[in-house]
């Protein structure tokens, strides 16, 4: 792809979520999410290879689906209304087809089977893409609509998020899966409290692009498609070896560092509105979460694969070209927890 091609569809890309992430009416937003899909399909597609194709076939079927149906909820909405406002969404028929849609367009349980399948036809850095920048368009219209929303529907809904995102995650080898599965249990979280309390979703989503960003970042530079892969990572890196672990026990939420942040004030938060079963089930859930990141965490830093040569490191490292975006994501998704009675405030 030539860079003008590149830089035309990146910046397509980009404008199609600000202009759903900015506007007040329907078609506005509408048009924003069908300029995103149409800029990521050559993205995911480019590789020339049956693989992508097919990811790139699965993506589009499952992303224009959940567009027609927002617009099909939000005409059925301006019909009744009389407005086109997406603030005002006050029909159930309406409510219950834009909660449909915005879970097939996240990822969300039970319309959650594209996801994997679609990260693994692609590269690494378009599954980045898929699961953090792609994910802000209907982040905001939840936002925006999160008064409108069936608190039911949505936490039953983030719980099986939750809960698939666990299970599935258990027995895949190849790190892009892991990667969606974990994807779908973050978005579980985000899904179960809405509705309830919408500035803890937004700060859930942050904290959930920074350590994704991060990870993907080091899954990169390492060249690791497989958990068999990271086993040879620290020949390359021995600081990124030490960081990649320290990720996956922040996306795993374990206490001292980012990750547990968002979990803790969540459960909190749902157990406060009375839902301690919810609550109690969905941190349940995150141990499932927490042990294939273990898993991957151990192949990472606690393994050295057997080989022939007696040195410890590779004789001459590769210079890094991402060391800037790496180093830039990397603190904030691992040392926010002591910024937590600030956040309280």
């Amino acid at each position: 792809m030539s860079p003008i091609t590149t830089t035309i569809i990146i910046t397509s890309l980009a404008t199609g979520t600000i202009i759903t992430s900015t506007s007040y009416h329907w078609l506005m937003a509408w048009i924003g999410l069908e300029m995103n899909t149409l800029s990521i399909l050559p993205i995911i597609s480019k590789q020339h290879h049956p693989r992508a194709t097919e990811a790139a076939t699965k993506y589009f079927l499952t992303q224009s689906a959940a567009s027609a149906l927002i617009l099909f909820s939000s005409t059925i909405n301006a019909w009744k209304t009389g407005t086109w406002d997406i603030t005002q969404m006050t029909d159930m028929t309406s409510n219950i087809l834009l909660t449909s849609a915005l879970a097939m367009k996240l990822g969300l349980a039970p319309m959650h089977l594209w996801l994997p399948e679609v990260l693994q036809g692609s590269t690494m850095t378009t599954a980045m893409i898929i699961t953090t920048w792609q994910k802000l368009a209907p982040m905001t219209l939840m936002i925006l609509t999160a008064n409108n929303l069936s608190p039911t529907i949505m936490i039953l809904m983030g719980m099986l998020s939750t809960l698939i995102g666990g299970w599935g995650g258990l027995n895949q080898t190849q790190t892009r899966k892991m990667m969606a599965y974990s994807s779908i249990a973050h978005l579980g979280w985000m899904a179960a409290i809405a509705t309830i309390m919408t500035n803890l979703m937004i700060m859930n989503l942050m904290l959930y692009l920074l350590m994704t960003t991060s990870m993907f970042f080091m899954l990169i530079l390492s060249k690791s498609k497989t958990i068999q892969d990271t086993t040879a990572s620290w020949t390359t890196s021995p600081t990124i070896t030490i960081t990649m672990m320290l990720t996956l026990l922040s996306l795993g939420g374990l206490p001292p560092l980012t990750g547990f942040l968002p979990k803790w004030l969540i459960l909190e938060e749902l157990t406060m509105q009375n839902l301690a079963p919810m609550a109690t089930m969905m941190a349940l859930s995150s141990l499932l979460s927490l042990y294939f990141y273990l898993r991957v965490a151990y192949t990472t830093t606690l393994t050295i694969s057997p080989n022939t040569t007696t040195t410890t490191h590779k004789w001459r490292f590769k210079p890094i070209s991402m060391t800037t975006p790496l180093t830039s994501t990397l603190p904030p998704a691992l040392l926010l927890l002591p910024t937590t009675p600030l956040i309280l405030l």
